[in-house]
C-alpha cells in the first residue's frame, strides 16, 4: 500500500459515525437542538432510514460478540494495520473506556470480510458527509479504501 511504503499513517477521522455506531438511527431522537449533526445529510428522517441496515447489521455481529456496536466499529478500524490509529472524539468518560475496550475485540477473516463489504459498498450509505457548505471537503482528493487497501 502506498502509505506504507512512504511510512504515512492514517488516521480516520470519526471513526463512530459522528456517534451513528453508539445507537444507531435513535441517535437523532437523543440530539440537541443545535447539534450540528441536525443538520448534516446522513442525519435527516429519509437518509437514516435508509442507513438504519447498516447499524442493524454491525449491531447483530457485536451482539454475537459480546461488544457494543462502537466497539466493534473502532475493532475494525484497529484491525485495519499499526499505521492505522483512529480518533474517536468522547465527551464521557464511560464512552472513553468502551472505546478502550475495543482493543480487546478480536475479528476473524469472515468478520473483517464483511464489515468490509458494508464500508466499501458504494449505495450502501446514503446523505453526504457535510452539509453543502463544505463541499471542498467533499470533493477533496481523499483515496476510496479499496485504493488504500491495495485491491
Amino acid at each position: 500500500m502506498p502509505h506504507r511504503e512512504l511510512g504515512i499513517g492514517i488516521v480516520p477521522y470519526s471513526p463512530l459515525g459522528r456517534g451513528f455506531f453508539s445507537s444507531g438511527a435513535k441517535l437523532v431522537d437523543n440530539l440537541a437542538d443545535n447539534d450540528f449533526r441536525k443538520n448534516l445529510p446522513r442525519f435527516q428522517a429519509e437518509n437514516l432510514e435508509h442507513n438504519k441496515h447498516i447499524f442493524e447489521q454491525v449491531n447483530k455481529m457485536a451482539v454475537k460478540k459480546g461488544c457494543t456496536p462502537s466497539q466493534l466499529a473502532l475493532a475494525w478500524v484497529h484491525h485495519q494495520g499499526t499505521d492505522v490509529c483512529p480518533i474517536p472524539g468522547t465527551t464521557k468518560i464511560e464512552n472513553l473506556n468502551q472505546n478502550v475496550g475495543a482493543l480487546s475485540v478480536e475479528l476473524t477473516e469472515s468478520e473483517l470480510a464483511e464489515l468490509e463489504s458494508l464500508a466499501s459498498n458504494e449505495d450502501a450509505v446514503k446523505g453526504d458527509r457535510y452539509a453543502t457548505m463544505n463541499s471542498t471537503w467533499k470533493y477533496s482528493d481523499t483515496p476510496a479504501l479499496s485504493s488504500w487497501k491495495n485491491e
